[in-house]
């Protein structure tokens, strides 16, 4: 049987995904917290659904505490989980700023460790709950000048898959999507020559939504979701 949750955290919120997750787990009755380094920018999306706003930085310990702290005195603990922050840093590898390399990990890998560990602790004791991870075609096949996005994707994917094999047994659904093309946002669309060729936000969202109604005699750890004009 699939589970009925209330309360959605997304972290590393924005515009794309994170906005039209926000906007379809409002509308699917569910509570909704945003949490960003900047939650300046999300003021028109939490007005428009009424989530709350939370400043957090994913990579650090303390903030990511206290995010789920301040949830759980708020009767909000989240059973929903999204982790959709990440970094990218291009350029030939001998080029590359080791410093520069090193926060990509962080906010695309360690961040999604460090908040997947905060939610997995407070989710094992009711033995349900959902941890969600935005992953990319970056983890699966590395590009040419983008080695430190396809380090931190490729280590994703690996959580991912780790978690859900010790997690999908006590009860807790983990699933990763590979968001394999463009993704439409209000400054960027397909060109007029290539209709179709992005893929639409709010369609990514309504994916994730099928996976989380998903009953768990037949989970997936693991959605692939493309264009249909792509070539693979």
């Amino acid at each position: 049987m699939a589970p009925q949750y209330s309360s959605a955290l997304i972290v590393g919120a924005g515009e794309g995904v994170s906005a039209s997750l926000a906007r379809l787990f409002t509308r699917e009755h569910m509570r909704v917290t945003l949490a960003a380094r900047n939650t300046t920018k999300l003021k028109a999306l939490a007005s428009e659904t009424e989530a709350n706003t939370v400043a957090c930085d994913a990579c650090k310990v303390e903030d990511v505490s206290a995010l789920f702290a301040r949830l759980d005195d708020a009767g909000s603990t989240p059973d929903v989980v999204v982790y959709n922050a990440s970094a990218r840093t291009r350029g030939s590898l001998i080029d590359l700023n080791p410093a520069a390399v090193a926060q990509t990990l962080a906010v695309t890998a360690y961040g999604a460790f460090l908040v997947a560990q905060e939610a997995a602790r407070r989710m094992l004791p009711k033995g349900c709950g959902a941890i969600l991870l935005t992953g990319a075609s970056a983890g699966v096949k590395g590009y040419p000048r983008s080695a430190p996005f396809a380090m931190g994707k490729f280590a994703l994917r690996g959580l991912a898959q780790s978690m859900a094999r010790e997690l999908q047994p006590q009860g807790i659904h983990v699933a990763h999507f590979v968001i394999d093309g463009g993704i439409r946002n209000p400054g960027r669309s397909e060109p007029a020559d290539k209709p179709d060729s992005m893929l639409s936000p709010d369609a990514i969202a309504r994916t994730y939504l099928d996976v989380l109604r998903q009953d768990r005699s037949a989970w997936s750890w693991e959605i692939e979701v493309r264009p249909w004009t792509e070539t693979f």
